[in-house]
């Protein structure tokens, strides 16, 4: 597979800090709403997932194609307290999981790192580049 000419190792590594900061909104989005048992519809909230592509045929960067719903189970735990019970005093919980979200997260802020660390490096190279043709 070759590298597309359209596309230099600072684009591929921007495509992939914004997927990846995509990626970190919905895991956000995700922790904030862990206890919302009611997402304006009667039913609790539902994780969402970023689903990544590739932004060519050739290696030209990835983008998100959705972000989608995890259409798991909603887990249900006995409150009977709770405004959003049922007859028998079980809630429906959000499918999220916090340990894996925060484990998402922190795979989607090393990954975010990395593509900081491209461009970095590039930089770098293009700066021993200039100084050598000087």
């Amino acid at each position: 597979m070759e590298v597309s000419s359209s596309f230099s190792p600072i684009d591929i590594a921007v495509s992939g800090m914004q997927a990846q900061n995509k990626q970190i909104g919905a895991i956000s989005s995700n922790v904030a709403n862990a206890q919302s048992t009611d997402n304006g519809d009667g039913s609790p909230y539902r994780r969402l997932e970023a689903i990544f592509r590739a932004a060519g045929d050739e290696i030209d960067g990835v983008t998100v194609d959705e972000i989608a719903p995890d259409m798991s189970e909603f887990p249900r735990i006995l409150k009977p307290g709770h405004p959003d019970a049922d007859d028998q005093g079980y809630v429906s919980m959000p499918n999220v999981d916090l340990p894996v979200e925060m484990i998402n997260l922190n795979m989607a802020t090393r990954a975010y790192q990395a593509n900081v660390a491209v461009m970095k490096r590039y930089q770098r190279m293009v700066e021993s580049t200039l100084e050598l043709l000087r």
